[in-house]
């Protein structure tokens, strides 16, 4: 059972409250990290405190590992454990973030479980040209080179790839929604996908990312004067990975998009390539059984992360995570890393609940 004790940065006067204070009022506790993740991090040592209490012996070890540096990086937290005390964090499986349930108008709809995630990888492309004085303007501009090249990222799509993990969440968020829209989920499961089905979910942030491998441009640089042609101009491409993706074949395909052999355009590095955790029968139905008998009627839905979490190191070290917490968020109001993050009361205990009832249920 791991969760990360560190939270994403916050400006203090971004808010409405003090994002390093814990607040609250009838409904929510607010405060960063208060869904990401210190209530699973809470929730967990209290469930340890309430297993010791009642005097119940699992049939398996019960792991909790609290860590720091899962925003950052992760070096000092899971990375760390792996690397120098791997025997501490050895399991069968791991619980994690990445898994929420989901709110319409205020009832439950769906308990997701993170099965896999993207992996993040840094991409540079880079214009150069001899420059010259800005009263002389040229075609050759390293700027306007640069610029065309992240207009074709821009307007470029990476193919449709759907693991076996995204096929039965598309399936299952065909079961929760209705109309068209429903149709649309189950039209991504036929080969080929409708055209007009697929662009409608594509036009999607949330759903399009995990459709498929994406880019885009997130840190610009140019210019070294302003009475000067520019010399260079260099972009940061972050690209967010399907698991299993190879980072060569994707640079192979970006240097074909920019189309342009006089820019450069480098693997700067990222995550390593990560396969998802099974997707076991003991998991699925562990997860299943708590929430029909704590949340009757509502679908469990397997899920792909769009960003990263500890769970990816746990998974190139053999370890099977799933992301799972019962607690229960606003589909459409999630505040995670955003401004006065905040998390139901109600959620918060009937996330202690779940995961005290989940953790017995996979150890009998």
């Amino acid at each position: 059972m791991m969760a990360h004790l560190d939270v994403v940065t916050a400006e203090r006067a971004d808010w409405n409250l003090d994002p390093f204070v814990l607040n609250e009022d009838d409904e929510y506790y607010y405060g960063r990290g208060t869904i990401d993740d210190k209530a699973m991090g809470a929730i967990f040592i209290a469930n340890l405190i309430r297993f010791k209490r009642e005097g119940y012996v699992p049939d398996r070890d019960f792991v909790v590992a609290l860590t720091s540096d899962e925003e950052s990086g992760g070096s000092n937290g899971i990375g760390w454990l792996l690397e120098n005390h791997p025997g501490l964090i050895q399991g069968a499986l791991a619980i994690n973030e990445g898994g929420y349930g989901l709110l319409q108008d205020g009832q439950p709809l769906a308990n997701t479980i993170q099965i896999a995630e993207k992996i993040y990888a840094t991409f540079r492309v880079t214009a150069k040209n001899p420059g010259g004085h800005s009263s002389l303007p040229r075609d050759d501009n390293a700027i306007y080179d640069l610029a065309e090249a992240l207009l074709n990222i821009r307007d470029f799509k990476f193919p449709v790839e759907l693991n076996d993990v995204m096929r039965v969440s598309f399936q299952r968020q065909a079961e929760i929604n209705t109309g068209e829209r429903a149709a649309d989920f189950r039209a991504l499961l036929e080969t080929p996908i409708p055209q007009d089905s697929l662009d409608r979910l594509s036009a999607e942030a949330a759903i399009n990312a995990q459709l498929r491998t994406t880019a885009v441009a997130t840190l610009l640089e140019g210019g070294h004067a302003p009475n000067a042609l520019p010399q260079s101009a260099v972009a940061n491409v972050n690209v967010r990975m399907l698991p299993g993706s190879d980072p060569q074949e994707v640079l192979a395909t970006l240097i074909a998009v920019v189309d342009n052999p006089d820019l450069l355009v480098e693997y700067r590095g990222g995550g390593s390539i990560t396969d998802p955790s099974p997707l076991s029968e003991e998991i699925m139905s562990a997860v299943e059984t708590v929430t029909e008998a704590m949340w009757p009627g509502t679908t469990v839905m397997p899920t792909m992360s769009t960003g990263a979490t500890d769970g990816a190191r746990m998974r190139r070290a053999g370890i099977p995570t799933y992301g799972t917490s019962g607690l229960f968020v606003d589909r459409n109001d999630m505040r995670i890393h955003g401004q006065d993050e905040r998390l139901l009361k109600e959620s918060l205990y009937g996330g202690y609940e779940f995961l005290y009832s989940l953790a017995k249920e996979l150890s009998e």
